[in-house]
């Protein structure tokens, strides 16, 4: 009984150990957690006279999530795609897509892999989330230990999570992304949240 205790302590220890940030990671601020916040930050690595962030909905002043500064006499008559990025549900407002203009020309970007060429170089840390979101990870702004950051000349660091329900467990995931390439690593940090409770939507 006496060995067990300190056993005990030393487990808990290097758990809680495993899961501490460090010192030279800063807090990713709260408003960066609503993906649709973070695309006027985009900065695209191809010039285009013209692109826009839209969800699926069939009111034109509704669908608009970002435009960028619109040129004079150029109307945009293209319907909408199908299918696009971050897909929550089936109907309206159930995804977005990006419309861009090059050459008097539209251009559709409407799947993940199609946004991360959208933004090529990773400019900043709005676009490093935004990577990341279509992947899955998400800012969870209640724990460091999912929002957190670093920026260097390769690379942008990051502590997300990803989420599963019933019941609902947040797990840390800590990110590095290649700013030239954007590709992706991830290694898991350790489940840091889980509900006792199983309910659905």
């Amino acid at each position: 009984m006496k060995l067990l205790f300190p056993t005990l302590l030393l487990i808990s220890g290097l758990v809680f150990s495993q899961k501490a940030i460090p010192s030279d990671f800063e807090k990713i601020p709260e408003i960066l957690d609503n993906t649709e916040l973070l695309y006027p930050f985009i900065v695209p690595d191809k010039k285009f006279d013209y692109w826009s962030v839209l969800r699926n909905n069939p009111d034109p002043d509704k669908a608009i999530i970002y435009e960028s500064q619109m040129p004079k006499l150029m109307t945009i008559n293209d319907s909408a795609p199908e299918k696009g990025f971050f897909q929550k549900c089936l109907g309206e407002n159930c995804f977005s897509y990006i419309i861009a203009c090059e050459n008097s020309q539209s251009k559709y970007f409407s799947n993940e892999q199609q946004l991360r060429d959208f933004i090529g170089f990773v400019d900043n840390l709005p676009e490093a989330i935004l990577i990341a979101n279509t992947y899955g990870y998400t800012v969870d702004s209640t724990n460091r230990l999912s929002s957190s950051y670093k920026i260097e000349d390769k690379n942008i660091s990051l502590y997300l999570s990803k989420t599963k329900n019933c019941p609902l467990t947040k797990e840390s995931f800590f990110i590095k992304i290649n700013r030239k390439t954007g590709k992706l690593e991830a290694k898991s940090n350790g489940i840091y949240f889980k509900s006792e409770d199983c309910t659905t939507p």
